[in-house]
């Protein structure tokens, strides 16, 4: 299935929010809401019916829809979905008001119920609503328009509805991930730039495997990826077009180019780039591509990222003696070092808040993922295994996702790579699915749903 086209978004996310008036005249209580900052937070228990259809057709899309909430509320770690063979009411008994008795029987506190019907124009029509069981209240509901083949889409977009209405926060579901697939032995490995939804459905390749291609990363207002590839031993960085498959080259340099990454705007890109053995720090303005060089000296410095203002730039340097972080303004001014613990720290990715930055650690044959605040402080490791490696943020800054590689023999060749994904608690830690082993995970924004 193909992602939403432009055309299609128009249409298909006219998005009517038919509940404000039963949400400001529900009864004054404690409200239903989980604690997202809690590193002990209880599953909420919540119930998700099948999305009640008419005919045969409709009933395998509600099916779908609700099959897609139930697998982002599960991997979110903050809900606990109830069996839906424990339900005592049937979907199509719930399109007014459900029989609280029954779903608080179960400990159901929140339910999910909706439907589904084509209309006369073809389009799908999606309604939902999410119910406080306890409580007794209708908390939100939305009505959706778009094509049937968007039916996993729309469950996307339901999902953070539930996540933003219970937690107080945006959701992240209606995402990508651009990745390097991996496959083929450790001497003659082939990578190629794969895309998938953040649930590992709609999987493609973008590359064909020829060039080896490293770092993709999304750009925060379209759907482009930035990413550095080989072609003929000559590493670039090239701009790809996801809508289009259209690729071009960021430019020409003397030197060798890597680790870029988009701007907050989108409007340029930030890289390094290597000269007579000395790595400095660059951002180029894509509509000018006029380049301005932010560091220099006698240094490695590398793997910039920008905050979410513009304003600074986190990035990697040995200029210490050994590999720590540092930040500094977009002019290249006021550099300072923020980690100084023992090992090396590498690959800072400025959370999409800004309140965080995330790194990989090594130290004593062990590698972290953690984060750290801008000034330094309140630095967390939240995973440690053999080769934990290259942070992603999801939009809402909640989750982090990154590569681990584990070892196939005792020299550590070989094994297996793969993604995987930890909650800002250090909670959650799960593997993401992918047909083949994978590396350098990057999560796209968040669509916006007016669009």
């Amino acid at each position: 299935m193909s992602y939403l086209s432009k055309t299609c978004r128009a249409a298909a996310l006219t998005a009517l929010a038919f509940a404000g008036l039963s949400m400001a005249a529900a009864p004054s209580q404690a409200q239903l809401q989980i604690d997202v900052n809690s590193a002990n937070v209880e599953p909420l228990p919540v119930a998700v019916t099948d999305i009640h259809g008419e005919t045969p057709t409709t009933q395998d899309l509600g099916r779908e829809i609700a099959s897609v909430i139930r697998g982002n509320l599960t991997r979110s770690g903050l809900f606990r979905v109830v069996d839906p063979k424990a339900h005592l009411q049937d979907p199509g008994d719930i399109q007014v008001r459900p029989n609280f008795a029954d779903w608080r029987v179960i400990q159901a506190q929140a339910l999910v119920a909706g439907n589904v019907a084509i209309v006369s124009d073809g389009r799908l029509r999606t309604e939902f609503r999410l119910w406080d069981v306890f409580g007794g209240q209708l908390l939100t509901g939305l009505v959706y328009f778009t094509t049937p083949e968007n039916a996993r889409r729309i469950g996307h977009i339901i999902s953070d509805a539930i996540y933003k209405r219970l937690t107080g926060e945006d959701g992240y579901f209606d995402t990508r991930i651009v990745y390097v697939a991996e496959s083929g032995p450790p001497d003659r490995r082939v990578k190629r730039l794969a895309i998938m939804d953040q649930d590992s459905a709609n999987h493609r390749y973008l590359t064909d495997g020829q060039n080896l291609v490293l770092t993709p990363r999304f750009s925060p207002t379209q759907q482009v990826v930035t990413y550095m590839s080989y072609f003929q031993n000559q590493p670039r960085v090239y701009l790809y077009n996801i809508d289009t498959g259209q690729q071009e080259i960021l430019g020409e340099f003397p030197g060798m180019t890597y680790a870029p990454r988009f701007s907050p705007d989108g409007e340029s890109v930030a890289f390094s780039m290597s000269r007579d053995g000395n790595s400095d720090i660059f951002v180029m303005d894509l509509r000018t591509r006029i380049t301005r060089r932010l560091t220099q000296n006698l240094a490695i410095d590398t793997s910039p990222s920008l905050s979410p203002d513009g304003q600074r730039v986190t990035f990697n340097s040995d200029r210490s003696g050994t590999q720590q972080l540092y930040t500094m303004n977009i002019d290249g001014t006021d550099v300072q070092r923020i980690t100084f613990g023992e090992g090396r720290y590498a690959t800072p990715v400025w959370s999409p808040r800004g309140d965080l930055i995330a790194f990989t650690r090594f130290h004593r044959g062990r590698f972290f993922i953690g984060v750290i605040r801008p000034d330094g402080t309140g630095e967390r490791l939240l995973t440690e295994s053999y080769l934990d490696e290259g942070p992603t943020w999801s939009p809402n800054g909640r989750v982090i996702m990154f590569f681990r590689q584990v070892p196939g023999s005792n020299d550590g060749r070989g094994g297996s790579v793969k993604l995987w994904s930890v909650d800002l608690t250090g909670q959650n830690l799960r593997r993401v699915n992918t047909p083949l082993d994978g590396s350098d995970p990057a999560w796209s924004p968040l669509s916006h749903h007016s669009e």
